[in-house]
């Protein structure tokens, strides 16, 4: 499963890079805004340090204007996945875009007839919103499950991007479903590494190595 980074900020991106396990960045209007400068030199930045695909959502409500704003954010550069809202306006924006060549992340999803219908178009990328569903008592992996099922179904080839992930548990599980990419904030993506046995267990094997050292002084 690829590991995607739900920011917009460059210094939390190349902090993670070194690692070797990100695959792509997703960003939205939201994240870039926390940032300083202009978020298309933020974008272009991202592009160059990733080299991996990074998700850009278009702000437009209307077909034309988001058609016109997605080849804008495309010609960014070539790592660019235009980021469309699910509804008809997405809908029919992501069939223009697609035809184009022009990859499309339709977000916002939270129901399988919608992932259904984003497959049907021809989208890349399709995001469940997985943590936004378990906030009202709704079972977000779920969702997760039934959209894999229906592509597998119809070989459809979107991809299935899990996001609004909360912690590493939705990764895990997401994992397990065979789910194509999970989006983490950079939070998320350390928290994968900790756990408390590795750390006792470090522990443990440098005391004894030290006590060994001194036993043979």
């Amino acid at each position: 499963m690829k590991l995607f980074v739900d920011s917009a900020n460059v210094e939390a991106i190349e902090v993670l890079l070194p690692l070797r396990i990100i695959d792509g960045i997703t960003t939205n209007p939201s994240l870039l805004a926390r940032e300083t400068g202009n978020p298309r030199d933020t974008l272009k930045r991202i592009c160059e340090a990733v080299g991996g695909p990074v998700s850009a959502e278009v702000v437009a409500t209307d077909v034309e204007e988001m058609v016109r704003e997605g080849r804008e954010l495309a010609a960014i550069d070539n790592h660019i996945v235009v980021k469309v809202p699910f509804g008809k306006s997405g809908v029919s924006a992501c069939a223009a875009l697609a035809s184009e060549g022009i990859r499309v992340n339709v977000t916002l999803v939270f129901s399988p007839a919608q992932a259904l219908l984003a497959a049907k178009v021809g989208a890349t990328y399709v995001s469940p919103f997985v943590g936004r569903l378990d906030d009202i008592a709704t079972d977000g992996m779920e969702l997760v499950s039934q959209i894999l099922e229906i592509y597998e179904n119809y070989e459809f080839v979107t991809e299935v991007l899990v996001a609004s992930v909360r912690g590493p548990a939705h990764v895990v599980e997401a994992a397990r479903m065979g789910a194509d990419i999970c989006t983490c904030p950079p939070k998320v993506i350390e928290a994968l590494f900790g756990h408390p046995l590795t750390e006792i267990g470090l522990e443990k094997f440098l005391a004894d190595w030290e006590r060994s050292k001194t036993d043979r002084a």
